[in-house]
């Protein structure tokens, strides 16, 4: 579910109800998410949404650029390719899914500050992943 403008949290709220993701809701609600970013000073917010574990945001730059960004609702961390943390390469992702048991790594690509992949979990299954760019730390994994 997109929401194309930011919405006061009530609405947010009875719409991810609504949509039947209540079993899903995050730890963080899109009120605290937006405030995050506005807080980091991102001027605008739009197209908040929680997807595969983590917020995605569309957010105006203090320059008026637009960008994506992520937030792990875990933490309140903003996962933000232009905020001058270098991000792991993929080997460097590789072998990171690899120390934590992960197995068969395939389809490894970057999206932002994000790396995505699919891989076989320590137990063997199948899974896709969400992987934090600058430290290769998994923040969501879900049976593929």
């Amino acid at each position: 579910m997109r929401l194309s403008r930011l919405l006061p949290a009530s609405l947010a709220a009875a719409l991810l109800t609504a949509g039947g993701m209540a079993a899903a809701q995050p730890a963080m609600r899109a009120a605290e998410a937006a405030e995050l970013l506005r807080a980091a000073g991102h001027a605008e917010v739009r197209d908040l949404e929680f997807d595969d574990g983590l917020w995605e945001a569309d957010v105006r730059r203090a320059d008026g650029r637009w960008s994506d960004v992520h937030i792990d609702p875990a933490t309140g961390e903003i996962l933000d390719p232009e905020d001058g943390r270098t991000l792991l390469d993929a080997a460097a992702v590789a072998a990171a899914l690899e120390g934590a048991g992960y197995t068969a790594i395939r389809d490894l690509e970057r999206e932002d500050a994000l790396w995505e992949a699919d891989a076989l979990d320590p137990q063997g299954r199948p899974v896709e992943l969400r992987i934090h760019g600058a430290t290769g730390a998994v923040l969501h994994s879900q049976a593929d």
